[in-house]
């Protein structure tokens, strides 16, 4: 498809600087993340999230969560762990907080990643489409649940988090192949599983793992996972987070101390830092994580006695 492509390009030359994946990556990336602070701004205007100054804690979650990030770990599960852990945003905010704290974080990741690894352009840019629509779609159901179903979804979600990073201590994951390129059912499968993984980011399952696991199984180099990662992220958390302004379900104050805090953890770590012993990182991450999920569960639960202690019972 895409030598097809450059033949045709090859034809009308004046149209190449256009087509070039990156710049339409770029572009791309740049009209949503106008989108999304327009989106921001129209949320206060229209009184549905009210402006507020972030915590100190707000600012160091951001920094410690968007480190572990750029190293390949992940920020949503760490973040909406160390959210548990002191008590808030409320549960129902948080996967809005997520999508919004962590882009500014996310659009760094992409322009470093796409700049700095090659991997083929038609599959970098059916994969972050696709994880784009399904964030999109996804957050448009996630937006409007009620807290007890976030609560649910959520705990489930970091369950599956934890045992994500387990499974990749002790090496029950594929090493991945040499190629950087899919081609045939292997590429229409990725661009496919993308779009569902895009939707499971509304409600804080970070792609990172589980694209990489995917990637590698269908013989992808683990590096030319890593711009196909960042740029969905780059994309598709601007695109949910339209949808968390218009109902207002997000923290501000969170939302904004991530964004602060976490762009100079991204730039230590890709920068200055570069690698770490990650399976040590890993188990660490995962009790937390695990934690979260039990006491997000936990929640849920006591939800669910509450509403039934307020319901009206039936006569019989």
């Amino acid at each position: 498809m895409w030598n097809s492509i450059q033949i045709w390009v090859s034809h009308h030359p004046w149209i190449a600087p256009f087509l070039h994946p990156r710049a339409l990556l770029f572009t791309a990336l740049f009209i949503m993340n106008v989108l999304f602070v327009i989106g921001w701004v129209r949320a206060v205007r229209r009184g549905v999230t009210v402006p507020q100054w972030p915590r100190l804690g707000d600012l160091v979650i951001g920094f410690i969560t968007e480190f572990l990030d750029a190293l390949g770990i992940g920020s949503f599960a760490p973040t909406t762990a160390l959210f548990k852990l002191r008590g808030s945003p409320r549960d129902e905010l948080i996967p809005g907080t997520l999508n919004v704290g962590h882009n500014l974080g996310a659009i760094v990741e992409t322009v470093v990643f796409v700049t700095a690894v090659q991997v083929d352009p038609i599959l970098l840019i059916a994969t972050i489409g696709s994880a784009t629509l399904g964030a999109w779609l996804g957050a448009g159901v996630v937006s409007r649940l009620p807290r007890r179903g976030i609560q649910l979804v959520m705990g489930a979600a970091l369950l599956i988090a934890a045992t994500i990073f387990v499974m990749a201590n002790v090496g029950a994951f594929p090493a991945g192949g040499v190629a950087m390129d899919l081609s045939g059912w292997k590429f229409y499968f990725a661009v496919v599983v993308s779009c569902g993984l895009g939707a499971l980011m509304s409600v804080g399952i970070g792609i990172y793992a589980p694209q990489m696991i995917m990637l590698s199984l269908l013989g992808l180099n683990p590096l030319g996972a890593f711009p196909i990662m960042m740029g969905s992220c780059g994309l598709l958390q601007p695109a949910a987070s339209l949808r968390f302004f218009k109902t207002g379900r997000f923290d501000f104050g969170a939302s904004l101390g991530l964004t602060l805090g976490g762009v100079p953890g991204v730039l230590i770590a890709v920068f200055i830092v570069k690698s770490l012993p990650l399976d040590v990182l890993r188990w660490l991450v995962a009790g937390v994580v695990l934690y979260a999920a039990l006491s997000m569960l936990r929640s849920a639960r006591h939800e669910g006695r509450q509403l039934g202690s307020v319901l009206p019972r039936q006569s019989p």
